[in-house]
This record gives structure tokens, C-alpha cells and sequence, in this order.
């Protein structure tokens, strides 16, 4: 497979570094997938035979869209691309020998199946922790990890980059020399129009959020009295949560006790035991999921559904935002979802009222525990920016 093919910085971290793991930071536009690529077509899978190399990212259609897509188009533009080696219903492609396998995260078989010798997680920031883990913990070789940096915090910071075996690159449109000057003039225009994305997508820095929702402060430990606990309902990519809510005043202490995938209501109800929990514990969960509730509830335990209405988020978000809010050191991913819980906004960039559906399991869980317990009758409509 000897071709003389055109490369930036990005395939050079890979071919010139021996650290387990690489993470590659960049604006956009700067080469990072598409280099990646190169480098597990003309240099791993050229130097390997008898691999198995895994190319993943959050959702399937996004998979499909961009890193499937480039692979396959590199193949064609070199003549390497072969229908009789591309398995298209399984998503794998075999070459030289080694076997190229496209998953997402929505395919929970694949993910906790048979082991691999490299991965490479497209878009890393999509993931969860517990998805991160569960990779790993099946690959024994090399991991590639890239994404633009657009969250202001994330796993892959706290978790990855410290690690002594993880090296970290970070690449802007600049280290792109073979982009038109119609999209460098386009990535530029950033500067004038929107500071955030000219950090994210020109500099390839981690962005700061004027959309955030909500403030709060780390403690060791909870105050207070009990109020109640606020379960969400998840499986496959959603988690299991549960949020146990404290009051002091008009502070709320919140402390996350449960935030797992796949669990069953049996499985649920051994957490519950596990917890310490009882019969008298009152839990307000999601009520879409009726069937869950009456299980639970039939196994002895104070499962409640919770109320919703017209504008429940928005009353509950308001209902936390009138208390200042303390969650615990330990509640990892209540945190992060603190910190990515996110107003939506419109094409010119203004904030507008109503919450991301997105980075609110735990958040979710949080609010059923304190509307039903702290709501206020005829609550109305909320502006609550």
C-alpha cells in the first residue's frame, strides 16, 4: 500500500508518539478526523495484520455522516476501496488482513463485545464517562480520542489529559494547509461576529458558556433535613438516576446515589436495598414511566409519579433557581450535568427560554424531587433567564 498521500501535523502526533493514548483538540476544520484516518489506513493497517481497529462515536447517523463517510471516500481516492471486503449491513470493512469496525453508542453489544487492538473515538466529548470505561476496559491497544472543545467542562480534561500515559495536541484551521481560502475567510469571520465560537472552532480552546443555567457551590457533605428523592427513568444510552434532596433554609443540598445504564426495575430495586433505603422513602420519579412506578411500587417501595403540566420544566427549574444550590463532591455526574445544562439559542445566538434536552438525567431526577414538594399553587408562566 505505498502511495505518496498528503498529511498534516495530526499524522505526525501519531506516527512520531508512543503514548498509549492521544487526544486531539482542534478547532474546526483542522484536520483531525480526516489525518486519523491516514494514519489507520496507511500506517496501522499497513504495519498490522490480524488487528481489530474500532472507529466509534456517540449516535450511528453521526458515524455514518463523517468518520464512515471519510474512510471510505480516502479508500476510493487511492484505489483501495474494494465492495468485496466492505460489509455494509455489519458496518465493517476488512483491510490488509485487519478488520475495521464502525459502532456507536446506541449499540450496547458492540460496545461490551469482543475486545479490540485500537480505538478511535470520533467527537470524544459526546460520550459518558461510563461509555469512555466501557471502551476501554476492551481495548489493549492504542486509543485516538478528538473532538472540538465545546464543552467548558468535560471527563475527557479531568479523567484523560492528566493521565501519564495519554498525550494531548491541540490543531486550529491553520495547521490545515490545504483548506480553500473561502473556508479559512468563513472560520475568520468568528473573530468579529461571536467570541465563544471563534475560541472553540477558530482556536481550538475551550469555550466558556453565557447559556449555562444553573450556579452552585461543592461541599463535603449534605445539611439540612431530608426533603425527598427524584428518580429518572433510563436504559440503554440514558442513565438510571436517582438525587437525594436535602433542605437548610433556602439552601438545597443535593447528592447523587444512583447513575447507571441498563438497569432493570429489579436491578433498581437492589440499589434501593443497597442504599439503605426504605419503605417510607418517598421517591418522585418520571411519570411517562407508569409501568416502572407501579413494579416498584408493587416491590414495597414509595415510588411516586411525578406531576407534570404545562411549563413543569420551566416551574421546576425556577423553583430550583429561588435556592442556593450545594451538591456534594462525590456526585460526579450530577456536576457535570450542572455544568453542561445548557438555554437554547436562536440562529443570532440570544438566549431563549427554554432548556437543551440535553445533560439533565440527574438534573431531571433533581427537579421531580422538589416540585412535588416545593411548588408553588398557580405557578403561571415563568421567565426565569
Amino acid at each position: 500500500m505505498a502511495h505518496q498521500v498528503k498529511t498534516n501535523k495530526v499524522f505526525g502526533h501519531l506516527l512520531n508518539d508512543e503514548n498509549r493514548i492521544v487526544v486531539e483538540q482542534g478547532g474546526t476544520r483542522s484536520g483531525k478526523t480526516y489525518n486519523i484516518l491516514l494514519w489507520i489506513i496507511f500506517h496501522y493497517c499497513e504495519k498490522n495484520t490480524g488487528k481489530i481497529i474500532t472507529i466509534c462515536r456517540k449516535a450511528y447517523p453521526s458515524l455514518r455522516a463523517s468518520a464512515m463517510r471519510d474512510f471510505m471516500e480516502i479508500l476510493q481516492r487511492y484505489g483501495l476501496y474494494s465492495e468485496s471486503f466492505h460489509n455494509k449491513s455489519t458496518a465493517e470493512y476488512h483491510l490488509n488482513g485487519n478488520l475495521v469496525e464502525f459502532i456507536s453508542l446506541d449499540q450496547p453489544q458492540k460496545i461490551r463485545g469482543r475486545k479490540r487492538n485500537l480505538l478511535y473515538i470520533n467527537e470524544g466529548n459526546e460520550l459518558y464517562y461510563e461509555d469512555w470505561q466501557q471502551l476501554v476496559f476492551r481495548t489493549d491497544g492504542r486509543i485516538i480520542i478528538d473532538y472540538n472543545p465545546s464543552d467548558t467542562h468535560h471527563w475527557i480534561y479531568d479523567k484523560v489529559i492528566p493521565r501519564d500515559d495519554c498525550s494531548f495536541y491541540q490543531t486550529t484551521y491553520l495547521d490545515n494547509p490545504f483548506l480553500d481560502k473561502t473556508i479559512i475567510d468563513e472560520i475568520e469571520r468568528l473573530r468579529d461576529t461571536d467570541d465563544d465560537y471563534w475560541r472553540i472552532y477558530g482556536l481550538g480552546e475551550r469555550g466558556s458558556s453565557r447559556a449555562t443555567i444553573f450556579q452552585y457551590s461543592l461541599v463535603e457533605e449534605v445539611k439540612g433535613l431530608p426533603l425527598s428523592l427524584g428518580m429518572d427513568f433510563g436504559f440503554t444510552n440514558d442513565p438510571t438516576t436517582l438525587i437525594q434532596v436535602y433542605k437548610e433554609g433556602d439552601n438545597l443540598y443535593l447528592n447523587e446515589l444512583l447513575y447507571h445504564t441498563n438497569l432493570t426495575n429489579q436491578d433498581i430495586a437492589q440499589h434501593f436495598k443497597a442504599l439503605g433505603l426504605t419503605r417510607y422513602d418517598e421517591i418522585w420519579a418520571d411519570s411517562a414511566e407508569p409501568k416502572s412506578i407501579e413494579e416498584l411500587h408493587r416491590m414495597g417501595w414509595n415510588v411516586k409519579g411525578s406531576e407534570k403540566g404545562q411549563d413543569s420544566v420551566l416551574a421546576g427549574i425556577d423553583i430550583l433557581k429561588r435556592h442556593k444550590i450545594f451538591v456534594t463532591k462525590t456526585s460526579l455526574n450530577l456536576i457535570k450535568e450542572f455544568q453542561n445544562y445548557k438555554w437554547k439559542e436562536d440562529k443570532n445566538g440570544n438566549m431563549l427560554n427554554q432548556p437543551i434536552d440535553a445533560w439533565n438525567h440527574a438534573i431531571d431526577a433533581t427537579r421531580y424531587a422538589i416540585f412535588n414538594k416545593l411548588r408553588r399553587p398557580n405557578h403561571g408562566k415563568y421567565n426565569i433567564r
